[in-house]
């Protein structure tokens, strides 16, 4: 089937024609923030886009952080040096109050914001430099644990400076959890806290430490002496990189690391020795204030991976909708059609499953919702967190494959894509991890009833149709596969984890789709189509080629 197609032109805004969305901000957003969302987002986009695009080029390939370990008079002062071209993205992105106005007002509105519009940032921020929103993810979690839990004393003296929209002095935040002997066993951690008669200081390492030198406050977790072993002795403290004289606060970085991607972040190795620092909260519950802030990094997380899906989209169909080969434009080809098709349907569902959960987590986070919601809350992060992670890296290779040879040319964005999916797959826990955070949930709070009746309630709303049956019977078996897999022991449980997860995630996505498909009709039918036929495996050979027929309509 040859539909020629014409010519198309390079996003130069990467909110204008992203219907997705759009719907998704008028649906989830009251009138009034929406009307102020959708010219701020239409501002940001278009920066993103053009000015701090060309910016991301130029850190990831030359003006990449780097280490000034001494002073000109042979002083450690372990700064990290970044270009000015970064500087200005730290500006204009925090002046957009990405981080601020989720905890205080929005001038123009005298009301705060909300973790969706937030969020809608950080996905357009994310298809430009995703590398960058990783120090916002750590200002988020910082804001979230200053405001949830610091005493007013000390969420006077910080939590102003980590919400700066341009107002005063920015503090960018950081959570360094991360010690040599312990990686995700955070329980292993051996930072310890000494009380000096007027102070805690800490002493130990912290193994990764990102955004290290560039954060003005961090939250770290640290051993108190005679605290319980393992992750429940863990104390949570707001350490400042300095003092108020300027100097460090007994902070050295001995190195920074040399990452395989988002080289915009400065992450190091940071040694304390004798840091003043700040206790957060009950001193027996730091362990789980931070578990609380991995959850909203998790989101970022997420969020940052369907970024660069749409990037990657964007590119690769820019790409041969304006390349010839054999005599014809290769979009003219089906197997071209079909990937593109598959492409779009599978950006347009995470998408929108993605802020399908971070408006639940909105609900959580605001204190009033129920045990239930909590629990649904934290399974539907670990699944959609793994999934948008995997698929990430899957379809930034995909881009590089649409593009040929030149995909892979560090002149084309593709292969930085690439290199700066792969982290999203490790920080704020790997498949396994997150496949340990399943099992828990189903054991110790029953999540897989939870999740089915979750399932099954939102189906029951659906229009009867093709659709519908399709998910009702995907849903019946993999109701069989959680009974037997809830039933089997902890060894069998482990090595089966991932699957399940992986195939709740996609059950979870395909009833979003389904709810569009009903709700805008035509073109999200479509979508929901494609999505469900390749995400089951339900075509078969010689089947109608949907993705050729639809293509036109949805790509």
């Amino acid at each position: 089937m040859k539909v020629l197609q014409s010519k198309t032109e390079r996003e130069t805004n990467f909110f204008t024609n992203d219907d997705t969305l759009h719907k998704i901000l008028e649906d989830m957003l009251d009138q009034e923030l929406l009307d102020f969302a959708k010219r701020e987002l239409d501002d940001f986009g278009k920066l993103v886009a053009g000015e701090i695009d060309e910016r991301a080029k130029h850190t990831d390939r030359e003006g990449e952080p780097r280490l000034k370990r001494y002073n000109k008079f042979g002083e450690e002062v372990s700064e990290v040096w970044v270009n000015e071209g970064y500087k200005k993205t730290i500006e204009q992105t925090y002046n957009t109050g990405i981080v601020g106005y989720v905890h205080k007002e929005i001038p123009q509105l005298g009301r705060k914001g909300n973790y969706v519009y937030s969020f809608a940032q950080g996905y357009i921020l994310s298809q430009a430099e995703p590398g960058f929103y990783c120090p916002v993810t750590l200002t988020m979690a910082t804001a979230y644990l200053l405001e949830h839990y610091a005493d007013e004393k000390l969420k006077a003296k910080f939590l102003p400076h980590v919400c700066s929209t341009g107002d005063m002095e920015l503090y960018e935040g950081a959570t360094f959890l991360t010690e040599r002997q312990g990686g995700s066993d955070v329980g292993a951690n051996v930072v310890e806290a000494r009380f000096d008669g007027e102070n805690y200081r800490l002493y130990g390492e912290k193994y990764f430490a990102s955004n290290a030198g560039m954060c003005g406050v961090a939250m770290v977790l640290a051993r108190m002496p005679g605290a319980k072993e393992g992750s429940k002795g863990l104390t949570l403290f707001a350490v400042p990189w300095r003092n108020e004289d300027g100097s460090v606060n007994g902070l050295r970085i001995r190195r920074l690391k040399d990452k395989l991607g988002v080289r915009a972040v400065p992450s190091g190795e940071v040694e304390f020795n004798g840091a003043v620092a700040y206790v957060v909260g009950d001193p027996n519950k730091g362990i789980y204030y931070m578990l609380e802030a991995l959850n909203l990094s998790r989101i970022c997380n997420a969020i940052a991976s369907v970024g660069i899906m749409r990037r990657a989209y964007l590119e690769a169909k820019h790409y041969v909708s304006n390349r010839n080969a054999f005599g014809q434009v290769l979009t003219n080809y089906p197997m071209i059609q079909d990937s593109l098709a598959k492409f779009a349907a599978k950006v347009h569902v995470e998408v929108a499953t993605t802020f399908d959960l971070i408006q639940l987590y909105d609900v959580v986070t605001s204190g009033q919702t129920s045990e239930r919601d909590i629990i649904l809350n934290r399974l539907n992060i670990a699944i959609m967190k793994k999934e948008t992670a995997e698929q990430a890296v899957k379809f930034a290779s995909e881009a590089i494959e649409l593009h040929g040879g030149n995909g892979y040319i560090e002149d084309f964005v593709t292969p930085r894509l690439l290199r700066d999916a792969q982290v999203l797959t490790v920080w704020e826990g790997t498949a396994n991890i997150l496949a340990l955070e399943v099992i828990r949930l189903f054991n110790k709070f029953r999540a897989h009833e939870i999740f089915v009746d979750e399932m099954n309630r939102r189906i029951s709303l659906l229009n009867n149709s093709s659709l519908k049956e399709i998910v009702v019977k995907k849903l019946h078996e993999l109701t069989n596969e959680i009974n037997v897999f809830i039933s089997l022991d902890e060894a069998m449980q482990t090595f089966e984890g991932k699957s399940i997860a992986e195939k709740m995630a996609i059950m979870y996505e395909s009833i979003v789709a389904v709810e569009w498909a009903d709700k805008y009709g035509d073109k999200y039918k479509k979508l929901a189509e494609i999505y469900l036929e390749d995400n089951w495996k339900l075509r078969k050979i010689g089947d109608p080629m949907k993705t050729v027929e639809y293509f036109n309509d949805i790509v």
